[in-house]
């Protein structure tokens, strides 16, 4: 059995969680996590992958069993987190990694592809969308209102996320066999995000996330000029970032293989045994360089 080791380290003055597998000199992965979850949704990957991969999977500052400290005391932002998981790799000492990307953790991913283009050896993207296709405007419109006017009406709204129903709609939605999925996964994100302040911090992030749309053009010349292995895994029934969003990255990189798969949103909570193969073959095709 593979050891998975459950870790802190403090980095700039916050103490982060992370999951840490496979060895130490092996190619490295890095895992972020999306919303509403952790490194939790990475449980089952983490060790499935760590014969092969030095895998590092960390929680967000605000998510999961990293410090959540309150919105009025952290500027919850994108870049924010993105810097603080760049630190967090300085301080385990990686420099060259693959990224593999969900959600929330598509536009931290982006920001160290972009920050440092010569660290990334590869991507993988699962339902982490890097173009305005692909966006499903039934879930997308209530953040884009709060976005562009913050008021009762607007956070009511938005505050639906946050509930247990709503979470338990993005683990079930589009799941060919909704029984695979475990009901823990919904309840163990519904807990943390029901944490005293930790509203506030979600709050903050949907808000933030309009920065990350003005970023693509960026980021999409980044796929252009350095051409990084990219492999997309995704989720066909996922009702927030649709299909078209996994087909867009052949817009800017033709070479990069798409699979669209029977599922939804966390694609690997019912098809980790079609995504774990896949994931092999195509980091088994990359001459990872030092």
């Amino acid at each position: 059995m593979v050891a998975v080791h459950h870790r802190y380290a403090d980095v700039r003055g916050r103490r982060l969680f992370y999951r840490e597998a496979g060895p130490a000199g092996a190619p490295a992965l890095v895992l972020p996590h999306g919303f509403p979850t952790s490194s939790f949704m990475f449980r089952d990957l983490v060790p499935a992958l760590a014969d092969d991969y030095h895998v590092i999977a960390p929680d967000h500052l605000g998510f999961g069993l990293s410090d959540a400290p309150p919105a009025d005391e952290f500027a919850y932002t994108f870049d924010a987190l993105a810097d603080l998981t760049a630190a967090l790799l300085d301080h385990l000492g990686l420099s060259r990694y693959a990224i593999y990307v969900q959600d929330y953790g598509a536009p931290i991913g982006w920001r160290l592809a972009l920050n440092d283009p010569a660290a990334i050896t590869a991507i993988i993207t699962q339902n982490g969308n890097a173009y305005e296709a692909g966006f499903v405007d039934a879930f997308w419109q209530t953040v884009w209102d709060y976005q562009r006017e913050q008021n009762p009406q607007t956070e009511a709204a938005i505050r639906k996320a946050l509930t247990l129903d709503a979470i338990k709609w993005q683990y079930l939605t589009g799941v060919p066999d909704p029984t695979l999925v475990s009901p823990e996964t919904w309840h163990h994100d519904y807990a943390l995000v029901s944490r005293p302040g930790n509203d506030r911090i979600q709050l903050a992030l949907f808000l933030d996330y309009a920065t990350n749309l003005p970023l693509y053009r960026r980021l999409h010349e980044y796929l252009r000029t350095h051409r990084p292995p990219l492999l997309a895994v995704w989720g066909k029934g996922d009702e927030i970032f649709g299909p078209a969003g996994a087909r867009a990255f052949t817009d800017d990189l033709p070479s990069a293989r798409i699979h669209l798969l029977d599922g939804g949103h966390f694609l690997l909570e019912s098809a980790l045994d079609e995504v774990t193969p896949l994931i092999g073959d195509f980091l088994g095709d990359i001459e990872f360089r030092p």
